[in-house]
């Protein structure tokens, strides 16, 4: 009886697990992009970069880094008082270009 089952079930497990992959493969290229680039010397280290920002932060809480290959910066979140905030940093320049919250 549950060798009957596993043909059934497993296309739909998956059928579940599916959705969840493009978004786990997406991460895995953004990283590779960045360490690609940075190999090539195309942009600065989020080590640099967060050196720079964090202390222009004060009172904020950081919670992390996003890179964007195609414009080839990072997006730094913070949180404040329940607020978020983003901080977006050229890759190549360590330049601010823009602050949202």
């Amino acid at each position: 009886m549950k060798r009957q089952l596993l043909p059934v079930a497993l296309p739909l497990v998956m059928a579940t697990l599916a959705p969840l992959a493009p978004a786990h493969a997406d991460q895995y290229s953004e990283q590779g992009e960045v360490r690609k680039e940075r190999r090539a010397g195309n942009v600065r280290s989020l080590r640099d970069i967060e050196r720079e920002v964090l202390p222009q932060m004060p009172g904020m809480q950081y919670l992390g880094p996003e890179y964007d290959p195609a414009a080839m910066a990072y997006r730094l979140k913070f949180i404040n008082n329940g607020k978020v905030f983003f901080v977006d940093v050229d890759a190549r320049s360590g330049r601010i270009i823009g602050r949202t919250r």
